[in-house]
Formats: structure tokens, sequence, C-alpha cells
């Protein structure tokens, strides 16, 4: 069992990053939230892992903290949430956002991420409130990721073709249709934001 992964960075394509450790290269899988935590290519990053193993596939989902990690693995345990859900939810508000949706009985917030029904919606508040008290009893650890480093005058200029394409990429992967990603992207977009910036206000603005 995989349970954490300390390496260098050697690609970042949200949601997904690769990392290297021991000449190994691993492909992992972040909600943004954690993803918006990681350094910069090139240096040293520390990722929790929950490992999972199919028939047809072995997937590594990496977390910025241990608490993150422990509500992605109650999430997937409520029915019809399967880790690509649990992915997107991560990645569509935070873990607060998250407790407060559940503990006000907030349909309308869960059902405007992708893939979440009304019936999942209400799945999801009455099966976590439990699973988020126990949690919160449980008082897990957090240890963070280092802080993204702020962007240099070079970083910055990045096109803005590439950069809008690559908050598409990473809204389609998190089940959101290519249209309304698209039609988003264009309305938060400021010159000079990096892919990363982009994609937390996209994600913000659907909320």
């Amino acid at each position: 069992m995989i349970g954490l992964i300390r390496g260098v960075l050697i690609e970042k394509q949200p949601p997904d990053i690769l990392i290297e450790t021991g000449g190994v290269g691993y492909e992992v899988q972040l909600p943004m939230t954690s993803f918006y935590q990681l350094p910069e290519v090139g240096q040293e990053a520390v990722v929790y892992i929950h490992f999972v193993v199919r028939e047809d596939a072995q997937l590594l989902f990496g977390f910025a903290d241990k608490s993150e990690r422990a509500l992605f693995r109650e999430l997937i345990k409520v029915n019809g949430v399967g880790p690509k859900l649990a992915l997107t939810i991560l990645s569509g508000m935070s873990a607060a956002q998250f407790i407060q949706c559940v503990s006000h009985d907030d349909y309308t917030g869960l059902v405007k991420l992708p893939g979440v029904g009304k019936k999942t919606a209400e799945r999801l508040v009455i099966e976590m409130r439990d699973r988020l008290k126990k949690l919160a009893e449980q008082g897990d650890s957090t240890t963070h990721l280092p802080v993204m480093p702020a962007e240099t005058d070079a970083t910055a200029r990045v096109m803005t073709v590439d950069v809008k394409e690559d908050a598409l990429s990473a809204l389609v992967a998190l089940g959101y249709k290519p249209a309304q990603a698209a039609k988003v992207i264009n309305s938060v977009f400021k010159e000079g934001a990096s892919s990363e910036e982009l994609i937390r206000e996209a994600l913000r603005s659907m909320i």
C-alpha cells in the first residue's frame, strides 16, 4: 500500500502530476485544492496517497494533507460516489464549504458540481453528516505541502491561449462540459493569470 510519495515534480497538468522518486515516476491525480499548494516543477513535494487497485488499472490519488485524504476516503464510501466524483467534489469546493453544505442540508450547492444530481446530493448530506462528526472527533493531523511560490516576471509571461487551454483541459477532466467550462474561463480570465489561478477562479464562480 502506497501512503505517501516524496519526490521531485516532473510535470504538472491539472489535475494530474508526475512525481519522481527513486528513479520511478508516479502519475497522481489531485483535487485542485491540493494542486494549488504544489511547488514549481523541478522542486520537491510531499503528497499523501490513496491507492486504488482495479482489474484494469492501478490509480494514485494525491492530497496535500491527511485530513483531505480522510475526507476523500469517506466520500467514496457513499453509495454512487467513486474516486473520480470525489475528486470533482473536492476540486469544486473546499472541505469547509462541503462541510457547510452537509451541515445546512444545502443540496443546491452540491448539485452545481458535475456528476452530482439531486439523489446523490441527498445521499451525500445524509451519509456524510455522521462521518464528518467522526472525522472531527479524530482530529486528524494536517501536514501541508510547500506553499506555491509567487510567480516571477518570467513565469508570468505565459501565452494566453496556453493558459486557457490548460484550464479548459483541467475542468473537462473534472467532469465539466467543454462549452460550460470555456464560457466560465473566458468570463473570469485576467491577463497574466496562471492556469492554476484561472482554474481556481473558474471553479469558484460555479459554486
